[in-house]
């Protein structure tokens, strides 16, 4: 059985009055451990794809299933202790007259979990950051230590599902790198499954496992890591991202 499955998913929603067919139709799986990516130009509607896991967009039609079952509306509890979201701008996804310790300890304090000092000096650990910056706040941290703490707070409940939302590209390409190595190995670790979105397929070349290129809110064609290896394309849109990539990826 997939761990996420998205059938016949569908998003429209108004904006300035006018209908935004956001995501058509839209139907992939996700299996457990697996890392799938999204890729595609700016409003190709793999963004939206995420907030409509998440309750953050209105479905309008099709299902999204986690381990078999569709998931509540709206979104409960036993959600996000199973499905966390990584947001593109770690700046903004922080509230920055909260320290790094309340950032952590939040969740916990939500679910009722203890044992609050231990869990956040283990998490701050295993995103590479030392104990120093636990009471620190988001304007003294670099873009990737802000990150590296975002990433902590979405692993704090211990969740299986990780959704990635472009999260290295607000960083420095180094930084990107580091972030993305992090990632794996956080993966590796703990047996994460992650749905990942970006409009890089060089950085889907080294995190997933298998890709879905979305324009215009559709799917357009589904490659495996050996598809891309072997530059194995059958729509010239997919190639034409490739090509983009190429040097980067090899």
């Amino acid at each position: 059985m997939s761990l996420i499955e998205i059938d016949n998913l569908t998003v429209h929603f108004r904006a300035k009055g006018h209908l935004v067919r956001a995501v058509e139709g839209v139907s992939l799986t996700v299996g457990a451990r697996e890392s799938y990516g999204l890729v595609g130009e700016s409003g190709s509607g793999k963004s939206t794809i995420l907030r409509a896991i998440c309750g953050l967009a209105p479905v309008t039609g099709g299902a999204i299933r986690i381990a078999g079952e569709k998931i509540p509306e709206p979104r409960d509890r036993g959600f996000a202790a199973r499905v966390q979201m990584v947001f593109q701008d770690p700046y903004g996804s922080l509230h920055p007259r909260h320290t790094v310790d309340r950032a952590l300890s939040e969740p916990l304090a939500i679910h009722g979990i203890g044992d609050t000092d231990r869990r956040v000096q283990e998490a701050l650990a295993d995103v590479g950051l030392p104990s120093a910056f636990r009471f620190r706040y988001p304007h003294q941290l670099s873009g990737g230590q802000r990150q590296r703490v975002a990433i902590a707070r979405a692993l704090m409940l211990k969740p299986e599902i990780l959704l990635l939302d472009e999260p290295t590209s607000a960083l420095d390409a180094s930084v990107q790198a580091e972030t993305l190595n992090l990632l794996n190995r956080l993966r590796a670790e703990r047996g994460l499954t992650f749905l990942m979105v970006s409009h890089d397929l060089a950085v889907i070349d080294h995190m997933c496992d298998r890709v879905l290129v979305m324009q215009h809110g559709s799917a357009v064609e589904e490659l495996t890591r050996d598809d891309l290896a072997g530059a194995r394309m059958t729509t010239d849109y997919a190639r034409s991202l490739f090509e983009a990539s190429a040097d980067r990826m090899l």
